[in-house]
């Protein structure tokens, strides 16, 4: 019994370890203050694009930048190795881009960015009207039945 009690120990420290540690920010600004290099450039145009492409509300959430448009819209979220840009009806925009990732809750689909990926500012703004017409058509999608990434 100990010997297993002291695997489950460690699995957990393993596990802890790897979980990404999010960014506190107090807002949008800090959140982008506290990034560097490519990471700080991505995120930085993203959310200039973001910003002009349709009226939503910015705000820091779960330790990224989240855009709200009648509930959630999309995500930014800078990781030590990649920025993620994740829409929460995504799996909606693999039309607009097909690079999105499937997965979670709430229909999810995330672009995982690494320095160096190629991504339009057009694409960006594109993905965010749609984004935000689906929250004004549909309602917030956080309202809803979840969906899990097998459905």
């Amino acid at each position: 019994m100990a010997l297993l009690s002291a695997s489950l120990q460690a699995t957990r420290r393993d596990r802890a370890r790897d979980v990404k540690k999010s960014i506190a920010a107090v807002n949008a600004d800090a959140y982008i203050a506290s990034l560097d290099g490519w990471r700080k450039a991505f995120v930085e145009a993203i959310r200039t694009a973001v910003l002009e492409a349709a009226p939503v509300q910015e705000t820091v959430k779960w330790g990224h930048l989240v855009f709200l448009s009648n509930g959630p819209a999309l995500l930014v979220r800078a990781e030590d190795n990649r920025v993620l840009f994740g829409f929460w009806r995504g799996r909606r925009l693999l039309d607009i881009e097909p690079r999105l990732k499937p997965g979670g809750k709430y229909e999810m689909a995330t672009l995982e960015l690494v320095q160096g990926t190629a991504l339009e500012r057009s694409t960006v703004t594109g993905l965010v009207r749609a984004a935000v017409s689906l929250n004004a058509s549909l309602g917030d999608p956080t309202a809803l039945p979840s969906k899990t990434s097998g459905t």
